[in-house]
């Protein structure tokens, strides 16, 4: 399946749509809401992977429903190494039927290669990655 286009601001203003990631294997994960206890230890279980993602060639992008100022500092406080992009309309969370906590993985081509519902915040990035090097 082709993953819905996108085209939201991350947490400096600067707009990320699907295309910019063509050609690259993208992670995208949907989460409730900054600085809550899943939503903190999820998104600093991708920081502390970033390394692994980055040597396979793999993007981090974070979506949810609160607004830029809020990523801005979610992201300074826990020094998230990845964009949070902002969806206050909840356009691209519907387009992904992403509601609570999901992932897609997503390939070079654009294609929703895995998907993740209701995932466990700890152990989620160490999932994608086995999932990933399967893959490659």
């Amino acid at each position: 399946m082709v993953a819905p286009a996108f085209s939201l601001q991350d947490q400096e203003g600067k707009i990320h749509s699907l295309s910019d990631y063509k050609g690259k294997w993208l992670i995208l994960y949907f989460y409730p809401k900054d600085n809550t206890p899943g939503c903190t230890k999820e998104a600093c279980s991708f920081r502390d992977s970033s390394r692994e993602f980055s040597k396979m060639g793999v993007k981090i992008v974070g979506i949810s429903k609160d607004g830029v100022s809020s990523h801005k500092k979610f992201a300074e406080k826990y020094h998230l190494n990845f964009p949070l992009l902002s969806d206050p309309e909840h356009k691209t969370i519907e387009a992904f039927g992403a509601w609570g906590r999901s992932t897609f993985l997503i390939s070079p081509k654009g294609e929703i290669v895995k998907e993740y519902k209701n995932v466990n915040p700890i152990v989620h990035s160490s999932e994608i990655l086995e999932d990933l090097e399967k893959l490659l």
